[in-house]
């Protein structure tokens, strides 16, 4: 999948990923880059198309599918995280990273993936589709769990269109999302290039940087010896 010429739409385009992402496409040569947002008039990229979609409202994903139409590249890159612990007083939290991270990418993917013949999709999953962290991000894990398999099964769907489906995980990049948290960080147009490198070379996963490369290593081991080292986690 080459970049160059094509169009492409992505999701959550206001800042952070979503920005870089919309940034590196024109860089790239992408011919159109639709940048969307709730609120179009928060996008603040030269050389993009504003559109509005909130990808939790099926009304406003079936108007941006008719008037994008054709579509080469969809970067499913929109997702909030709350405070949303599984055993909380409230499962408010907790439905609204699925309704977003979940529900919302299978249903922008559902309305544009008959679009995508011979194109890709790439879709930003997390470290946290591994694991589970801290009670707060519990809900958020939970999600993107669900988003990690919802991207596998797309592939599988998708393959006799010869739609490549790629997943970029990460657990520390320098966004609004972990502004309040202390850790080294990763540059978003860093993590975006490596995740368009890998677009382009075909892979079918990504993975960003070092924290999360060792989660996904440890998925083939005893879990215990992870979470041995988050505090209160075991008991014993």
């Amino acid at each position: 999948m080459q970049i160059n010429g094509t169009k492409v739409l992505v999701t959550g385009a206001n800042r952070g990923l979503g920005k870089a992402f919309a940034e590196a496409l024109l860089a790239r040569g992408a011919a159109t880059v639709y940048a969307t947002a709730r609120r179009p008039d928060s996008i603040d990229i030269p050389g993009v198309v504003p559109l509005r979609l909130d990808i939790t409202d099926p009304a406003s994903i079936e108007a941006a599918a008719a008037e994008v139409g054709d579509l080469d590249i969809l970067i499913n890159n929109a997702g909030i995280s709350t405070d949303a612990p599984l055993l909380g007083p409230s499962l408010d939290n907790v439905r609204r990273e699925f309704e977003t991270n979940f529900w919302g990418t299978l249903n922008v993917t559902r309305a544009f993936a008959p679009r995508l013949a011979g194109g890709a999709i790439l879709t930003v999953i997390s470290a946290l589709s591994w694991y589970a962290f801290a009670p707060s991000s519990n809900g958020y894990a939970a999600s993107k769990a669900a988003e990690w398999s919802l991207t596998n099964g797309v592939r599988l769907e998708l393959a006799d269109q010869k739609t490549q489906v790629t997943a970029l995980a990460l657990a520390t990049a320098d966004t609004d999302m972990l502004a309040g948290i202390d850790i080294p960080k990763l540059p978003p147009s860093e993590v975006v290039a490596q995740a368009l490198d890998g677009l382009e070379a075909g892979a079918i996963e990504v993975i960003a940087d070092k924290p999360t490369a060792n989660v996904k290593a440890s998925l083939s081991r005893d879990p215990a010896l992870f979470y041995a080292d988050i505090p209160g986690a075991l008991f014993g």
